[in-house]
């Protein structure tokens, strides 16, 4: 009997099975790297660093070069450029979500906005013009859009729900990498080969960053590739079957559909007819496979209305904000303060920056890791908690040593809220029918970039109109005053069941057990 006809239906053992309706694709190189959560994570934790990198680098050379170019009012000019990045961030994100969603691609809009980037550092770099800046950070504002949107969405494609706030935070780590690393690079390559020297290191950054992206294959292509290898994106039969973020009611009732759901009976066949094709556990992937045979797309209005009619999604845009604010809040004021006060100069406040960010390595994971095992409620609630009373102890008057200690400290606790609130945008993407990642991330992406475009504008007009010690108390206080509601916000909408929610049914259980004790005991009397 010749080989063929011991082949089963689907063909040789060795080839591929594709599912039911596609053709067989051939496995490609590094397929189970290429596509592992890891790698994804990786590849998008090095997007984000490459995005404030740049962002990073561009900033403290920009006044000099417009110097150069013989422009009076460097600072305004400044000022619009970083309003210009901003502006093109939030308005291009509705439509980067709106389109990653309804053809659910993730790594083509990733490659376009990393090539936007290349050509934004290429345009900034020979500008002749000031005109020509504006319209290259507009470009940068649409590239940063995208890894923000498009990057942290792929990340929740591709990760199980009870592992994704710590990769989330794991990715969000680039954000304190990239503002580490950029100034003092561009420092040292401006003064080493000039002006162009800071972009072209970004060019190549970027272009390294590029290889990597080109290399991800998204978990929809690697399962019609090759739906048979239960390891697919580091998952196995059961990671994915309890939703991230859901109730404990909503919990058992997942599990119990999803494990009570039979296995089609093309995939048993198969199972039957090769060793080498095991059969699955179905997971909420299976679910959501099934879901978008029948996708539901949402226009901007109708997401826009059904986003403002969800409390937790509005909670968490809210804490965005209210993060973009105070992070950004400090930018133009910190080294202004740290000169006027400890007569630093530009050297000594670019440690003091490395001090503060190193502890956010530690806070960022670690936060999206309590995420996943104590909820995102508990956890962005002890960061914002914490981060209050540093808000006062920023202010008092001592040595050096003290202030940078409590700024570490600060940094500590507002880096860390940063992933369990992405990780609260995933959650609430599954209680929203039509509501996809990009979506929710989009929302993210404005909120955030909202805060920072009005961070260093407040920061700045409290700081000038007062004097040094007191803009800086008053930038404090208006810290404090923020991260306060931002604690209530927290507490009274963010997740579900909410604090204020548990805090309520557990008053009520214990007056209704102190009303039943005191019935018993007048019952006991009288008797």
């Amino acid at each position: 009997m010749s080989s063929t006809q011991e082949c089963p239906p689907n063909g040789p053992e060795e080839k591929p099975v594709a599912p039911t309706g596609q053709s067989e694709q051939r496995i490609p190189w590094g397929f189970e790297w290429r596509s592992s959560i890891w790698f994804i994570t990786l590849i998008v934790g090095i997007a984000i660093t490459t995005d404030l990198l740049i962002y990073s680098m561009i900033v403290p050379i920009i006044p000099f070069r417009l110097q150069g170019l013989g422009y009076d009012g460097v600072s305004g000019l400044v000022g619009w450029l970083l309003f210009a990045y901003s502006a093109a961030l939030v308005i291009f994100t509705a439509p980067i979500a709106l389109l990653s969603e309804k053809y659910k691609n993730r790594k083509i809009p990733l490659i376009c906005g990393e090539i936007a980037l290349i050509g934004s550092q290429v345009l900034l770099m020979e500008a002749p013009t000031y005109w020509v800046m504006v319209i290259a950070r507009i470009a940068q504002g649409i590239s940063a859009s995208v890894i923000w949107v498009v990057g942290l969405a792929l990340i929740c494609d591709s990760v199980p729900e009870k592992i994704v706030g710590k990769q989330l935070g794991l990715a969000m780590m680039g954000l304190s990498l990239g503002f580490l690393v950029g100034p003092p690079v561009a420092g040292a390559l401006d003064k080493r080969f000039g002006f162009r020297g800071p972009f072209v290191f970004g060019i190549i950054v970027t272009v390294l960053e590029l290889i990597g992206r080109l290399l991800i294959i998204e978990r929809s292509a690697a399962e019609r590739m090759d739906a048979s290898i239960t390891t697919l994106v580091g998952r196995n039969g059961s990671s994915a079957v309890v939703a991230y973020g859901a109730t404990d009611e909503k919990r058992e009732e997942q599990s119990t559909t999803v494990s009570t759901q039979a296995v089609p009976p093309d995939v048993e066949n198969i199972a039957e007819s090769s060793s080498r094709v095991p059969s699955r556990t179905p997971t909420v992937t299976d679910d959501r496979a099934q879901e978008s045979q029948n996708p539901v797309h949402l226009s901007l209005v109708g997401l826009l209305i059904k986003l403002f009619k969800s409390p937790r999604a509005l909670a968490a845009a809210f804490l965005a904000l209210s993060d973009g604010i105070i992070i950004s809040g400090l930018e133009p004021v910190l080294p202004l303060y740290l000169q006027s006060t400890y007569g630093l100069d530009v050297s000594k406040i670019g440690l003091v920056y490395i001090a503060a960010i190193v502890p956010s390595f530690v806070s960022s994971p670690l936060a999206g890791w309590y995420a996943d095992r104590g909820g995102a409620i508990i956890s962005t609630f002890i960061c914002f908690v914490g981060t209050f009373p540093f808000c006062f102890l920023l202010f008092v008057r001592s040595n050096l040593a003290y202030f940078v200690s409590m700024y570490c400290l600060f940094s500590l606790f507002v880096a860390g809220s940063l992933s369990p609130i992405t990780a609260e945008f995933a959650s609430v993407t599954k209680s929203m029918e039509g509501v996809g990642y990009g979506h929710l991330y989009g929302a993210f992406n404005v909120a955030y970039g909202l805060g920072s475009a009005l961070g260093p504008v407040i920061g700045g007009q409290l700081y000038d109109h007062l004097s040094p010690y007191e803009g800086w108390r008053a930038l404090c206080i208006f810290f404090a005053a923020l991260v306060l509601v931002s604690v209530v916000v927290t507490a009274s909408y963010y997740g579900s069941p909410t604090y204020a929610h548990r805090a309520m049914e557990y008053i009520r259980k214990r007056r209704a057990a102190r009303r039943g004790a005191n019935d018993a005991t007048v019952a006991a009397a009288a008797s």
